[in-house]
Order: C-alpha cells, then structure tokens, then sequence
C-alpha cells in the first residue's frame, strides 16, 4: 500500500493546488504537507494534527489528513476527518471542495458505500465541472459496478474537456472489452495508439481484444510491443494467457525480440515464464538460467527454484531458493519458501525453524502459523500445532484448512466437544468443492459419510486432471478405512505427477495403508520414475572442480576498493555487497565510450535507482562485455551509468551474485571467493 501513497496524494496536489486562492501558510500546515509530498505519513499526521491544535477549525487540514488516513485504510478516522473538512473548507475554494469530496468518495469505496461514493463524486463534479480527472474517477467506479452506458458517458465527457488525452478513448475501449464488443474495442485503442504511441496500455488492451478474437499473430504483436515500452504488466500476463493457445508463435517473437536485444535479459526471462507457465520446466530453466547469467537476482533465483520444485526435484529447489535469499534477505517470503521445501524433502525439524524466522519478521500473517502448525501436525507435536492452528484462526478467522488441523489434533488429544465445533465451521466455510477444499475431511470426522464422498467426488469432476485431488481422494478413504480405494485414488494421483514422497511418508492420513505391499510397489515404482525423469530433464555430464581466489583490495576512506579491468580498460571499483548492480559514474563512461571500451550496442536503456542516501538519481542501463578481476571473467554484465560525475564505481550483486561464497579477510586484506570451475563434460 504504501509505496502507492505518494502517487495518490501527488495526484490530490495537482488539484489542490491548481487555483490561486488564498490558503493557510503556516509553520505546521506547510510542514504536514511537505511531508506528504516525501511520502512520510506519519510526519505528515504530527504536523498537521499540532496545526488543528491552533486551528481546529482548518479545513484544509482537515482533507489532508483523511487523505493519509484513507490510504492508510482508517476509513473511520478519514470519514471524520473529511465531513470537518467540507464543513469548514470556504465554499468559494471549489478545487479544494472538490478534492475533499473526492477523498470522501473513495473512502466510502473503501466502505463498500458505492451509492455515496458516486453521490460525492456528483457534488466534486458540482463544484468543478470541467476537471477531467473527477469523471475519470466517477467513470471507474461505473465500470466496476458494471454500468457500462453511464461510465461511458463520462468518457465521452472527458474527450469533450481534453481530446488529446488517451483516458476517455481507453475507457470507452476497456468498457467494450468487458462487454466482448472486441472490434468497436480495437477501434478506440487504434485511436489511441495514434494518439500516443509510446502509450503502452493502447497496446496491451488492444492485444486484449484480438485474443478475444483468436488473432492470436495480432495480439502477440500488441503484447510484445507494450512489454517493449515499459514491461506492461497487463501484456506480461496476457502474453501468459496467449501461451495456453498461441505457444509457437509466441515463443519465436519472443526469441525475435531476445536477438534484436542481446544485452537486453528480459527477453529471456519473458521466454523463461511462458515456458514456466506451460509446464515445461526444463526449457523454463534453461532461459532462465541464461537470464541470471546475464544479470544475477533473486527472482529469477526464485523462479528457477519454483520450476525444479513442479518438478519434484526439491534438492536442487532449494539450492536456488537459498541464492535467492542470498541475492535479497528482506524477502521473507523467500523464507517461507525455503521451508515449504525443506519440508517437502523431509527435514521438517529445520522447515519449523525456518517459519520460526518468517513468523518473527511477519507476525500478524495467518499463513506462517499454519504452515508451522500443519508441520507440526505432521511431526507429531499435537500440542504445538494447536497453538499455531489457534494464531491462524485469530489472524484470519474463514479459513477453514486451520480448523481442520485444529479439529485433527483436538480429536488426537480426545477432545470431541472441540474437535466437532471446529469440524461444522469447517463444513460452515467451505461450501464450493474446488482444489483448495477440506470439507470432505470435516464431513467424515461429523460422522456424514456420503456428505464426505459427495464432495470430494463434486471436486475431483470440477478439476480433473489436478494429480492433488486424487491425493486428496486417498486420503479421505485412508481415514475411512476403504483400503482399496485409498490405494486406486494414490495411484491415480501419482499417475498425474503427484510427487511429494516425503509429505507421503510423514501424512498421518495414510498411516492406513502405508504398510501394505501394494502402497510400497506403488511408491517404490514412482520414485524410480520420479529419478528417471530427473535424469532425463536435467542431465549433467560436467564436472565441477571448487576452487578459491584471493583478491588484494585497499581501503580508502573505509571503503574496500579492487583492482580490475572493464572490457580490458585497468580500473578500480568500490566493493559494496550492499549495492544492487555494478554502477559507474558518467565521467568513467563517456571515456570508455570515446576511447573504443564501450560500443554504441553497449547501451540498453534507461533506468532509476536509490543512492544510499535515499535520494532517486536517473541513470543509463549498458553492457558491459567483459569484467575481469583476480583472474575470474565475467561476461556480459549489466551496469548503471550514474549521471553524477562524483559517483564511485561499485561492484554489486549483479556480480557478487554470480561468483558464489565471498569471505571478507581484513587482515590480510584480500577477498577470497570460493566458486565452482567446470573441468570437463557437457550438458
């Protein structure tokens, strides 16, 4: 939420301060405001609450604050705020009047009050009948309440005030999508792309409707273009839908795209999540790790992890689950992940320890109870589960999967009357049989039987081909004791892919037939598939020799600085495992680039970045061909040319990523990295 506050109130500037009337200009009002604009709500509420203080009656105040409280989502604290504000704010300030009724408007949306909401933007529409962005609001609100005519006509209202905006022809457009009108659709985002054509949206709404229309070749076209402006997240998961229809001709324009910008990593990883998102792990890695090759980070660390994971191959899964947190440790929900897979390769001793980490930076998140509990459950420590099962159920008191494990352990411990209670509010809350269900569990230990079966019969139709329902299936008869069915249902499952041998040896619901033969034929014969399949997906012949390197660095001004070359130009850069990407300043590139080290080519784009200071700096995005330090080589890394000639040139994460263990050694001040050559063999 917060890293959106700004926009929202920076948009809120625009039109309190679009008229010149006289406004409050004291010490705290300016001092709330300004703080603001830094996006530091908290400063902002300490100032402009001391300015009530000596002028209750502000109300420009008054709309500021219920403008940090609603996007702090206090909508009662906003709502208060807001009606003092258009009480007090002078009726002749209509910009101000507006704004104020705007905020109101979107916290009754937060309310689920629509009916007022379009009511107060009726009155800020009163109050200032020419403001485009008013009816744009108005217009967004109809579209999700499905009044498609009157949003429309607020969109033509907007071409009205401004013709040469692309809002009232993208709305109207995006309205005619909804209602699959796909061709009067592509004839307002044609307009639009006249209109504006770096506009990456035109694109990607566009390429919405000729996927409504099957012209797949169009739509990819529209895709790939959006994604070429500015990595357009409506065309990055429309190119994922076009996938499942249109993988051929996808996959080749996205291979198009991939050698036209060979410095260019996105590409690759577009490749990599299309790949990915079919099921086709293997090749997903491969562009993948061809991506990381030319830029190490953690998602893509994490994606790589998530392929091998579907694949079942949870050892090599959390190796790059663990380069992700390497390359990013704030990401707990990296952490999170590292246990699930610690778990599904049968540590679940260090799975709970690593939810205890997870769980101490995210307190107030049901999950990480549950999945610790659930672990828990199953390592047969009853009476911890039900303390974690218990803090879900505090935290997110509808989720049904935490009642049931509670019920479980309730009914270990002998506990009917808890145990039932939890079971009917399991029955209470999951009423729609899909992949996410536990009903049938409930239905079972109610003493409902055919309830139980029906369910799970009505989930398994709804979503066939999903290998965890049948899973689910053989558990439920496990519990029941249908020996045979249970083992017929695993089969099926394990058929499907189903392959998590260590949650089968360690889930309590098949303690019923994990004794007999036909289970252990079963489990044997598909983990014997289970490594056929590794073998033949991810095959390496090559050998790997670890090897270590000493690199002398110096300190100036306490910072450690390493003697090395940049497409062979001697240089020395600043070694920060603090900083993201390598970066250089201006002054260091446009020598290279007058002096043959850097090419025309070299230069990818344009990108912001955070100084460690905070402040925000525009820099240039290169290729840098070669890097070279202690005798290791580095190819094709990906820089930031700082326009600040002062900057110092850093070594970050985009190689330290790429290198493997690195070990400070200040007394003998030298770095030493361990990594690993590859001595012989091929892929």
């Amino acid at each position: 939420m917060r890293k959106y506050l700004i926009v929202a109130m920076l948009f809120c500037c625009s039109i309190a301060f679009a008229q010149n009337i006289k406004r409050p200009d004291t010490y705290n009002y300016n001092r709330g405001v300004e703080a603001i604009q830094k996006n530091n709500a908290e400063e902002a509420l300490e100032y402009l609450n001391k300015e009530l203080e000596d002028n209750p009656n502000n109300g420009y105040a008054l709309a500021w604050i219920a403008t940090v409280r609603k996007y702090q989502e206090e909508y009662g604290r906003a709502l208060t705020a807001v009606d003092l504000a258009i009480k007090h704010i002078p009726k002749k300030d209509k910009q101000y009047r507006a704004f104020a009724y705007i905020v109101r408007a979107e916290v009754y949306i937060g309310l689920n009050e629509k009916e007022k909401a379009l009511a107060d933007f009726a009155a800020a529409i009163k109050e200032t009948p020419d403001d485009a962005d008013v009816y744009e609001k108005r217009a967004n609100l109809y579209y999700y309440l499905d009044k498609y005519d009157l949003a429309d006509k607020d969109y033509r209202k907007i071409i009205s005030i401004d013709p040469g905006s692309v809002m009232g022809y993208m709305g109207i457009g995006r309205n005619a999508n909804a209602e699959k009108r796909y061709d009067d659709a592509i004839e307002q985002f044609n307009y639009v792309t006249r209109l504006a054509s770096d506009y990456s949206s035109g694109y990607s709404f566009r390429a919405e409707s000729y996927a409504g229309l099957k012209q797949y070749d169009k739509a990819i076209d529209d895709i790939i273009k959006a994604l070429d402006i500015d990595g357009d997240n409506k065309a990055f998961h429309l190119m994922q839908q076009v996938a499942d229809s249109a993988m051929v001709p996808l996959v080749a324009k996205l291979k198009v795209q991939s050698v036209k910008n060979p410095n260019n990593e996105y590409w690759l990883y577009c490749l990599g999540v299309v790949h990915e998102h079919t099921d086709a792990y293997k090749k997903a890695i491969e562009y993948y790790t061809s991506c990381y090759e030319k830029e190490a980070s953690d998602v893509i660390s994490y994606r790589i992890s998530q392929c091998y994971s579907n694949m079942g191959d949870f050892t090599s899964a959390l190796k790059h689950i663990d380069n992700a947190i390497a390359l990013d440790s704030t990401d707990y929900d990296y952490v999170m992940e590292k246990a699930n897979l610690l778990y599904e390769s049968g540590n679940a001793k260090d799975a709970i320890m690593e939810l205890g980490k997870y769980i101490s930076h995210q307190p107030d998140y049901f999950g990480g109870y549950y999945r610790r509990g659930w672990f828990k459950d199953n390592s047969e420590d009853t009476d911890g589960a039900i303390e974690d099962y218990t803090m879900a159920i505090v935290l997110q008191p509808d989720y049904a999967y935490a009642y049931l494990g509670r019920g479980d352990m309730y009914a270990l411990k002998g506990n009917k009357k808890s145990s039932e209670a939890d079971y009917k509010k399991v029955v209470e809350l999951d009423t729609i049989p899909n992949n996410s269900s536990c009903a049938q569990y409930a239905y079972w230990c109610l003493g409902q039987k055919e309830k139980a079966i029906e369910f799970m019969d009505k989930v398994i139709a709804n979503v066939p081909d999903n290998a965890g329902n049948y899973y689910d299936a053989a558990c439920l008869h496990s519990r029941m004791g249908e020996l045979d069915k249970s083992v017929y249902f695993l089969q099926i499952a394990l058929e499907k892919g189903y392959r998590r041998f260590a949650h089968l040896e360690m889930d309590d619901d098949l303690n019923a037939i994990r004794e007999l033969p036909k289970y252990k034929e079963l489990i044997q014969q598909y983990k014997n598939i289970f490594e056929s399949e590794i073998d033949d997906k991810m095959q390496d012949t090559s050998v790997y020799e670890e090897q270590t390197v000493e690199i002398p660095f110096t300190k100036e001004d306490g910072v450690c600085k390493v003697k090395c070359a940049i497409n062979d130009l001697p240089l020395y850069f600043v070694f920060d495992t603090g900083a993201s990407d390598v970066s250089l300043s201006s002054v260091e590139a446009t020598f290279m680039m007058k002096n043959g080290y850097l090419k025309s080519s070299d230069v990818i784009g344009k990108q912001n970045y955070m100084m460690a200071n905070g402040e925000i700096n525009a820099g240039t995005v290169i290729n840098l061909r070669n890097v070279n330090f202690g005798g290791l080589d580095l190819n094709n890394i990906r820089a930031s040319v700082v326009h600040n000639q002062t900057a110092p040139l850093l070594l970050g994460q985009s190689i330290l990523g790429r290198l493997g263990n690195i070990e400070i050694d200040n007394m003998r001040r030298v770095l030493r990295i361990t990594y690993k050559k590859k001595v012989e063999g091929d892929r």
